[in-house]
């Protein structure tokens, strides 16, 4: 069963039988060890037998070898030999007061708010000739699959739960294993708290017999002798193992502090390199996790509470978290360091928890049905919940940019929660940590169950870059997490919804700018994005371009419930945008098209139906079109959004129409009107300039904005013709202060010049202020100074490369890995 991959050109396997047995619950007990850098312990798996979905098709079922053949023969697990780090200092083993919820000294949000969340790693998913049935055959024994990658799996064996102290209480089979497990499971969500108290006792009791097992590349295979079926297999298992320095789940790395850290980093190949697991999304599951580790350390991670230390022998310190909502274990994060913690001052009850009243619009949203998702403790259910327009949050990172987070990050979190409450509604998780993660982070953020990373590129220049990827991360909790892709080669679903959210919630945060300037935001934004999307279509292969490459296939799987995720292994993917851009232009022409009140209207039903849940496509617009009046969708129909937008690679026809509207923009318009204006644009008034401030915009006013037509790359295209003496009759240009943004055009329409001297390149660098701008600004100016060897700036551009390592440069463009 060992598959030998291409990383440069195949596809990742999610080899997991999932249509045979799911794992419901895991209890993680796990060691830090920053010497060695590995993480070591157990995880017990609580399991479910049996097909909890719905089979789509048995087209797509293809065969590996037979489990007779040499690469998947099993093996008793040899007698431990790989010393337990630390032995000395704690042991692996932990008493019942660890597990301990809302023990003394934690803070518990989820008893009040509850939670829940769904997946966010994107990728795809199709038929694979990896997928591998694993079910019963015949008179074989039932083999469970997990997905697992550069881990060492020491010992399998099965957990005896009926060993617990006081289990019979609540069960009616005290002495079946099986049945006490699924009784277990079956506890209401009320009884959720002595559910997983349940949960940590379980996982603490003894072994009753070691499990056949053996490692392939991508992954674990358990089987029980006498085991034929599922329902058979053991319900309950432990598995003690390590990670490996190099394994690609996480990273092993040193912070902006010099101090050491550790993080998930959003890999490709997910979690399976962090602990053995179910990967496709439709295992979802909860879990709860103690990490124990250095005291002077901090341990953050997916988790309903606000864990704090447990202080153990020689200092050392444990932190326990959970879940209540099922999640894909893809969504599971962990971040290990000497993190410094910044709070935001305490906001008065009005702005935190308080009753509100609600326009016509909301009304009929604000109301507590029964939810379509699985039973759990679900915030949608609590009227407290609803009117929260600002959850707890907190703020996380090295001591050295501590003044930098709480200048420019802490303020911009209330409003920018509050404002994504006032579209959506009910905020998903009950609170949220930030964590501004090392200078190696591929990405400029990454949303996770209760916590986001943000690199440390969005503290630098204005507010807009981090405030509008703060945006677009919270716009994921609902997005992404609370509502997933049950197929991830559907990645718009995800991404393109965060992207068209983070310019309305950022409209909405910015309580000073007048609704015609934020339009105006917007739509030099869409501009930007239409630039984009030209420079990736023209730069990437043809199939990558397709947001439902899997056509009418889309969410199939084997029989086993295995499947694959296409071009998950592809380097090239990782720089690419297109779910982003096309995803977002979709969403924008269907709020254009059925008008913004209509369309953010059926957004926050279309959240309380599908909170909790995995969907495809198909779900989203079926239920948009039947929530919309007749006039308001003509030509609309899934089957031509599929055949114009998500099935077809390049622009999409609707947006070519639309390609004139995004260039008559009048922000860009000020900015790149006509390079060639000629004798016009000197003959238009000069105006004073402006200092340069931390403004969220820089004018008011459509006089204003009239009396600022003189385009400012034609004034430059004039500067850099110029000879380098001068008659003093001519008169100097002025220029006016530019958003972000329009600077951002500025630099892109000069990097097309085949020239530019350095007194002009000198000039744009003081007027501007660029080494002081934000990275998306800087990315731009960097590469203007190695077009043009400006060898003066090499100082900033070793500055952005050591930096603001997660803005590559790909085709002219930043490329957002996440």
């Amino acid at each position: 069963m060992d598959i030998k991959l291409d990383p440069s050109r195949d596809d990742l396997p999610l080899v997991a039988n999932t249509s045979h047995i799911l794992v419901k619950h895991y209890v993680l007990d796990l060691d830090v060890d920053f010497e060695s850098q590995v993480i070591e312990g157990t995880i017990v798996l609580f399991l479910e037998s049996g097909n909890r979905f719905k089979k789509r098709s048995s087209s797509t079922e293809v065969t590996c070898p037979s489990e007779s053949n040499e690469a998947c023969k099993f093996r008793m697990p040899e007698p431990c030999q790989i010393p337990v780090t630390n032995t000395k200092t704690f042991s692996s083993k932990i008493g019942y007061n660890d597990f301990v919820i809302c023990g003394k000294g934690e803070k518990d949000t989820s008893g009040k708010d509850g939670n829940h969340d769904n997946q966010e790693q994107a990728s795809g998913i199709s038929s694979s000739k990896y997928c591998c049935d694993t079910g019963n055959h015949g008179s074989e024994e039932f083999l469970l699959v997990l997905d697992c990658c550069d881990l060492s799996v020491l010992k399998v064996e099965e957990v005896d739960v009926a060993a617990v102290p006081g289990i019979e209480k609540f069960t009616r089979s005290p002495k079946l294993r099986n049945q006490i497990v699924h009784e277990l499971m079956a506890l209401p969500a009320d009884r959720w708290r002595e559910q997983l108290d349940y949960y940590a006792r379980c996982s603490q009791a003894p072994g009753c017999g070691e499990l056949l097992f053996d490692t392939d590349t991508w992954s674990l295979q358990i089987r029980k002798t006498g085991a034929q079926t599922a329902t058979d297999f053991p319900h309950a298992i432990r598995i003690q193992y390590r990670t490996k320095p190099q394994g690609r789940s996480v990273t092993w790395t040193s912070d902006q502090s010099g101090r050491p850290c550790v993080y998930t980093v959003g890999s490709p190949i997910n979690n399976r390199a962090l602990f053995p697991c179910q990967e496709p999304p439709v295992a979802m599951s909860t879990w709860q996790a103690t990490v124990r580790a250095a005291a002077s350390f901090v341990v953050l991670m997916s988790g309903e509470n606000s864990a704090k230390p447990t202080q153990l022998q020689e200092d050392y310190s444990s932190w326990h978290y959970y879940v209540t909502m099922p999640m894909p274990a893809s969504t599971f994060t962990i971040a290990v360091g000497s993190w410094t913690e910044m709070k935001p001052e305490i906001c008065s009850s009005n702005d935190v928890a308080t009753e509100r009243s609600f326009s016509p619009s909301e009304a009929d949203f604000r109301y507590i049905g029964v939810c379509g998702h699985m039973e759990y403790p679900c915030r949608f259910q609590k009227a407290s919940a609803t009117t929260q327009k600002i959850i707890p949050h907190r703020v996380f990172a090295p001591a050295c940019l501590k003044g930098a987070c709480q200048e420019t990050l802490l303020p911009l979190i209330p409003p920018c929660l509050s404002a994504a409450h006032s579209v959506l509604g009910t905020h998903p998780f009950s609170r949220l940590d930030i964590l501004i993660v090392p200078a190696n982070f591929s990405s400029l953020g990454m949303a996770s169950p209760h916590i986001v990373f943000l690199s440390q590129s969005t503290l630098t220049g204005m507010s807009q870059l981090c405030g509008t990827r703060l945006c677009h991360e919270i716009a994921h909790a609902w997005f992404g997490l609370a509502i997933g892709a049950r197929d991830w080669t559907e990645e718009w679903l995800s991404e393109g919804f965060a992207t068209h959210l983070e310019d309305v919630f950022w409209a909405k945060a910015q309580q000073q700018l007048a609704p015609h300037e934020a339009r105006e935001q917007q739509e030099l934004r869409a501009c930007l994005r239409w630039r984009r999307l030209q420079d990736e279509v023209q730069n990437s292969p043809e199939e990558m371009q397709v947001l439902r490459p899997n056509k009418e296939k889309t969410g199939h799987v084997s029989d086993s419930g295995s499947s694959v995720i296409r071009h998950g292994l592809n380097p090239e993917k990782v720089f690419m945008q297109v779910h982003y851009l096309k995803g977002y232009f979709l969403l924008r022409f269907l709020a254009k098209r059925l008008g913004e009140d209509t369309y953010f209207s059926f957004l926050r039903k279309f959240v309380h139906t599908f909170h909790g849940q995995l969907i495809l496509s198909q779900d989203f617009l079926q239920m948009l079109l039947e929530n919309i009046p007749e006039e308001k969708r003509p030509e609309l129909s899934v089957g031509n959004i599929f055949r114009d937008w998500l099935e077809s690679s390049g622009i999409p026809q609707p947006l070519q129409r639309e390609r004139q509207a995004l260039a008559e923009c009048g922000l860009a318009q000020q900015v790149s009107a006509e390079v060639s204006a000629g004798d016009a644009v000197h003959a238009l008034p000069f105006l004073p300039p402006r200092a340069v401030g931390p403004a969220l915009h820089p004018w008011r006013g459509a006089r204003d904005r009239r009396r600022r037509r003189a385009t400012t790359v034609a004034k430059w295209v004039r500067v850099n013709r110029r000879p380098r003496k001068r008659k003093r009759k001519d008169r100097e240009e002025v220029f006016e202060k530019l958003l972000p943004d329009q600077l951002v055009l500025l630099l892109e329409h000069l990097l097309k010049q085949k020239t530019v001297t350095p007194r002009t390149l000198q000039s744009l660098e003081r007027i501007y202020r660029l080494s002081e701008q934000d990275a998306e600004v800087r990315h731009r100016w960097c590469e203007l100074i190695v077009k043009h060897k400006y060898t003066k700036a090499y100082r900033d551009v070793e500055r952005f490369l050591q930096e603001d390592q997660k803005l590559t440069w790909v085709d002219g463009a930043v490329a957002h890995c996440r």
